[in-house]
């Protein structure tokens, strides 16, 4: 078994188009760099983690509740939290390709890394992506798509308190879209233009335990790694020292993953502890008051905050490089298996007959078809030879495969494929739902 090589992530790549996982974007005119599609299978696995994530952290948690913030908010918003003033970069253009580099991220040469052409003096390169509400641009409103989504959850967090009568410790979670004009992209769906988060913003009292509260919301999140099912040895504290930390932040770590490109681990999921910081500055500039009334401690104050951060679009390609695996069967012929924890597989069952010519097969495949999709994601496969159904379906990670063949219409049983280990398991139809109920939990 193989899931090493330096060619492994141009293997995923590959994967995730050929299977239709992800796509380049606006591919059919060129593409549009550092932007992608996702496919049928990619937002199905997408699907499965937010659902995962909104589950384990909104929903079975008494101290969380959810958000849908906008994506266009006031630009009042970002010039409170300091995004208009402080979101911008040093930037480079080579005058030969006019490809835009960091300063910072260049070797001392100071030519272009990618065609040696001269470089520009550096200019300050504004992260954010500007819009204009109102029909005539010259006297509409300057706007901006928000590049993260944190701060829908600090501008309504008095609605919050006021319509759900919640007290602090409590949270409040998102997932939705940012956008950042990033200057350096790269790395397949690692860092691109529009990108998908999924946020949380803890409310604590400033003379809460937080050093405590911090450490039990970081072992929380690593048992969101055990749900979705990533190794955990793959995943590397990175304690952001004083310098490099948010100068607003009195503490922040980097959860790492060690991705298949470079040579070192890079960000994957984060926790800070933001004091507070943005409920203070949005009083400051909005006039409206952020305090709070602890009932308990008979005081006002406001609250600080504890923000756990997740990437939708890194986590998914977390998951596909480490379940990507190269396989060599008994007779020596490869094969490539997608282990994705089945909860996670975009397909969980996948059903044919054995022969797609026989009328009587294809009857009964899918009545089982059509009654397992009922509860779970299932797909019909009766393309070629069952040898290479199952084989596409290992690759895609579909966890179980049904095949219908002529001795279920005698003994009413059909065979089921495991993906990781190939076993087959011969079935009676009528113990299929409790059978998958024991490999699959509730359906997902």
């Amino acid at each position: 078994m193989s899931k090493n090589g330096d060619n492994l992530m141009e293997k995923i790549v590959s994967l995730c188009k050929r299977r239709g996982f992800v796509y380049p974007g606006s591919e059919i005119y060129g593409g549009l760099a550092n932007t992608y599609d996702y496919g049928p299978l990619g937002v199905e696995l997408k699907n499965n983690i937010k659902q995962a994530w909104w589950k384990y952290f909104i929903q079975d948690r008494e101290d969380m509740v959810g958000l849908d913030g906008g994506i266009i908010l006031s630009p009042k918003i970002w010039e409170a939290s300091g995004h208009v003033e402080n979101f911008q970069d040093s930037l480079v253009e080579c005058k030969k390709c006019h490809h835009r580099f960091r300063p910072d991220k260049l070797v001392k040469s100071g030519r272009c890394p990618d065609c040696g052409g001269e470089l520009t003096e550096p200019k300050m390169f504004s992260g954010l992506f500007k819009t204009t509400i109102g029909p005539v641009e010259e006297e509409g409103t300057v706007a901006y798509l928000r590049p993260e989504t944190a701060q829908a959850i600090f501008a309504n967090y008095k609605n919050i308190l006021n319509s759900t009568g919640r007290k602090i410790p409590f949270g409040i979670g998102q997932i939705g879209k940012a956008f950042r004009n990033e200057i350096t992209t790269g790395n397949f769906i690692f860092r691109t233009l529009e990108f998908e988060q999924m946020e949380i913003e803890y409310f604590i009292s400033p003379d809460a335990d937080w050093k405590k509260i911090f450490n039990d919301w970081l072992t929380y999140i690593y048992g969101f790694a055990d749900i979705i099912g990533l190794n955990r040895k793959k995943m590397f504290n990175n304690e952001i020292s004083d310098a490099e930390r948010a100068f607003y932040s009195k503490r922040t770590i980097d959860i790492e993953y060690k991705f298949p490109f470079g040579e070192e681990t890079e960000e994957l999921w984060a926790i800070a502890y933001r004091t507070d910081y943005d409920l203070s500055r949005h009083q400051e500039h909005s006039g409206e008051s952020m305090e709070y009334f602890d009932e308990v401690a008979k005081k006002k104050y406001i609250p600080h905050v504890i923000e756990p951060t997740f990437g939708v679009d890194r986590t998914l390609l977390a998951l596909i490089a480490d379940g990507y695996t190269e396989e060599k069967s008994a007779k020596g012929e490869s094969r490539i298996v997608l282990k994705l924890k089945p909860q996670m597989a975009p397909y969980k069952i996948a059903v044919a007959p054995l022969l797609s010519n026989k009328e009587k097969l294809v009857v009964q495949a899918k009545l089982i078809y059509e009654m397992l999709k009922k509860k779970y994601n299932c797909v019909w496969d009766d393309r070629g030879n069952i040898g290479k159904r199952y084989w596409s379906q290992d690759e895609i990670g579909t966890p179980y495969f049904i095949t219908v063949d002529f001795e279920t219409l005698d003994d009413k049983a059909v065979t089921i494929r495991d993906r990781d280990t190939t076993k087959q398991d011969r079935v009676k139809i009528g113990d299929l739902a409790s059978y998958f109920s024991d490999k699959l939990g509730s359906p997902c």
